[in-house]
C-alpha cells in the first residue's frame, strides 16, 4: 500500500511568462516566476484537488532548485521526498512569450542537458511505484539516458490492476525533431500502459496517424483500457476496450495563455479516476480545468480547485 495517490515523473522547471501581452520578447519589460514542466503541474493540479501527489525528478544545486523544491512543498502541497538534486547540471528555465496567446512562444534553456534526464531508479522508491494508484508518463522522459532506461523499469514494476497512464507528450525539441526514434521510445512504453492521452500531432507521432478514431483503434490495440485523443475545437476522442466511444465537447473561453491547459486537464483526470468516475466524465471534468487555466495567465500558480471545476460543469 502507499500513502501516495499519484506518482508523476519528469519535466520540471523555473516558468517565467511575460506580464505584457501580445507582445514579442524584445518588448516585453517583466515576468511572473513559478515553477513549470509537465509533470510537476499535473502532480500540482491533482494537489489543488485534494490529492496526494508526488513528482520524481531532478533539479540542480542552485537557487532556481531551491525555488522549485520550495514552492513545490510549501505553496503547492506536493511531495518532494523524489526530487533529487544535480550537482553541476542547472535546474531548466522556461520563458513564454504571449505574442499569440491560444500558441504561446517558448524558449527552453535546458543545456547541456536538463537534471530530470539523469534519474536513476536507485532514486526512488520502487515498492511505491509498483503500488500507486496512479503512475503518469510523459513521453518527453524517454528522450535521453539514463532517464529512458529508469522510466522503463517503472513501467515494468507496475500491475495491471493500477493507472499507468502515458502522456504522448510530443515536443520535437526534446528529441532534436527525431519522429522515428520518439515512436519507437513511445512504442515500448505503451506496451505497459493501461491509458494513453495526447492530441492529433502527438497520436500521428506515437501511431502513425493524427485521425482520431483511426488512433484510437491502433492504441487500443495495444492492449490499453483506453485511448483520450484531444482534437483541439472539435473536443476530445473516448474510447475504452470494452467498444464505448464518445465525443466529448470542447469548454469555449477567451484564451489569456493555452500553456497548461492540458496539465491541468491531465491533474482532473487522474482526479476522477481516483473518484472512481468513468472515463468520459474524467475527461468533461479535465475539459472544464483546462479552460479555467486557459483564461489564465500561469499554470502551476492557476489550476483549478474542484469547486471551479464543478462551477463550470454545472454552467452547462
Amino acid at each position: 500500500m502507499t500513502e501516495l495517490d499519484l506518482l508523476t515523473v519528469g519535466r520540471i522547471c523555473t516558468d517565467l511568462y511575460a506580464e505584457q501581452l501580445g507582445v514579442p520578447l524584445a518588448e516585453v519589460r517583466s515576468f511572473r516566476k513559478s515553477v513549470g514542466g509537465t509533470a510537476t503541474n499535473v502532480a500540482v493540479a491533482a494537489s489543488r484537488l485534494g490529492h496526494a501527489a508526488a513528482v520524481f525528478t531532478k533539479v540542480g544545486a542552485d537557487p532556481f532548485g531551491d525555488y522549485v523544491v520550495g514552492a513545490l512543498a510549501g505553496t503547492f502541497g506536493v511531495d518532494t521526498r523524489f526530487v533529487g538534486r544535480h550537482d553541476t547540471l542547472r535546474t531548466p528555465l522556461a520563458f513564454a512569450t504571449m505574442e499569440d496567446p491560444a500558441e504561446p512562444v517558448l524558449i527552453f534553456r535546458r543545456e547541456p542537458q536538463a537534471p530530470e534526464m539523469t534519474i536513476t531508479p536507485d532514486e526512488v522508491d520502487l515498492d511505491l511505484v509498483a503500488a500507486v494508484p496512479i503512475l503518469w508518463i510523459p513521453a518527453g522522459t524517454l528522450a535521453e539516458e539514463p532517464s529512458r532506461s529508469t522510466v522503463m523499469t517503472l513501467l515494468g514494476r507496475r500491475a495491471r490492476r493500477a493507472h499507468t497512464i502515458v502522456d504522448l507528450d510530443w515536443r520535437p525539441v526534446l528529441w532534436g525533431g527525431d519522429v522515428d526514434r520518439a515512436h519507437l521510445a513511445v512504442e515500448e512504453a505503451l506496451a505497459h500502459a493501461t491509458l494513453a492521452i495526447g492530441n492529433r500531432a502527438e497520436c500521428e507521432m506515437a501511431v502513425g496517424t493524427p485521425d482520431p478514431d483511426a488512433a484510437a483503434d491502433r492504441l487500443l490495440d495495444r492492449g490499453l483500457d483506453g485511448a483520450i485523443v484531444k482534437m483541439g475545437g472539435d473536443g476530445v476522442l473516448v474510447a475504452t476496450a470494452d467498444g464505448a466511444r464518445r465525443r466529448v465537447p470542447p469548454r469555449r473561453v477567451e484564451v489569456v495563455c493555452g500553456l497548461g491547459a492540458g496539465d491541468a486537464f491531465g491533474g482532473a483526470l487522474c482526479h476522477g479516476l481516483l473518484s472512481g468516475w468513468d472515463l468520459a466524465r474524467c475527461v468533461e471534468a479535465g475539459n472544464a480545468a483546462g479552460a479555467i487555466v486557459a483564461s489564465r495567465l500561469m499554470c502551476a500558480d492557476d489550476m483549478p480547485t474542484a469547486a471551479e471545476i464543478d462551477e463550470v460543469l454545472g454552467g452547462g
